[in-house]
């Protein structure tokens, strides 16, 4: 199963000085049993070079696949063009710590306000992200926003973004229904095409798990399913739960594709089908 758990899900811990980027794999690895890493740049103390060598290390020691790494700070659009150099640099320093750490996706946000992108911004966004992807595709990942803050939380500008960037190494980070001025299940629908990675908070855990899920799959997802938790309270808890629905749906769905392709009876086999009422009388 495809199922990793969001760094961001353990900054309750992090900032109690709890746990690390080395407590944070451990757990993924021994605690909840994945083979995944989806590692969020607040768990890095330091992008010296050095110090990622450790965490690479960190991954390959527990045989753990970089699906995700997801970068605050770096957003793409601010309205001054210092500022945009000032982000454009770090963010490319982001893309080489995720090529250093093997990294299979990578999220940096839009930035922005909340409203409808002007033609300069669609313009300057897209040739940004254009950029990151010729450097993702030569490093062996696919980059893109999230639907996490500001301009991205527009379907309507992220659908013009994926057409206008239009690159191979492109994709999104869906935070599944997280979406304003706008239908989120519309939104879900339009962006599912481009989703190359995911996050599933508890909001969308514990009310429609399975409709969602089943959406993306029908859109031909084949990416990783992120736990992101965010209540910074019983974190290891709360992501043992919404872990557990998220495989409990794969399971189902997968039994569900095996039981088609099946022509095992499955009743008692000690009754037989009119013992057991599974046929009908004559009227």
């Amino acid at each position: 199963m495809k199922i990793s758990i969001a760094g961001y899900s353990v900054h309750g811990l992090l900032s109690e000085g709890k746990t690390d980027i080395f407590g944070y794999l451990e757990s993924c690895r021994f605690r909840y049993g994945l083979d995944t890493a989806d590692i969020w740049n607040g768990l890095l103390p330091s992008l010296e070079s050095g110090f990622i060598q450790k965490v690479r290390q960190g991954l390959e020691e527990r045989e753990l696949t970089l699906v995700n790494y997801h970068a605050d700070g770096c957003h793409v659009w601010e309205d001054s063009a210092e500022a945009r150099a000032k982000n454009r640099e770090l963010a490319f320093e982001h893309l080489r710590v995720a090529a250093a750490l093997g990294a299979k996706t990578v999220r940096i946000d839009t930035g922005g306000k909340l409203e409808r992108m002007s033609a300069e911004q669609l313009e300057i966004i897209s040739n940004q992200f254009r950029e990151y992807c010729e450097f993702g595709q030569e490093h062996g990942f696919s980059v893109g926003p999230e639907t996490h803050w500001g301009i991205s939380l527009i379907a309507d500008n992220m659908e013009d973004i994926a057409k206008t960037v239009a690159h191979p190494a492109y994709g999104i980070l869906l935070h599944i229904g997280h979406w304003e001025l706008g239908d989120p299940d519309e939104g879900d629908r339009r962006l599912a095409p481009y989703a190359i990675h995911t996050h599933v908070d508890a909001k969308i855990t514990h009310s429609c798990l399975a409709e969602k899920m089943q959406l993306l799959l029908d859109a031909g997802y084949t990416g990783c399913w992120g736990v992101e938790h965010h209540s910074k309270k019983n974190e290891y808890a709360e992501i043992a739960v919404q872990l557990a629905m998220v495989r409990r749906v794969l399971s189902r769905l997968l039994w569900e594709e095996q039981s088609q392709a099946s022509t095992v009876h499955r009743g008692n086999p000690l009754l037989t089908d009119e013992q057991e009422g599974r046929t009908s009388k004559p009227a």
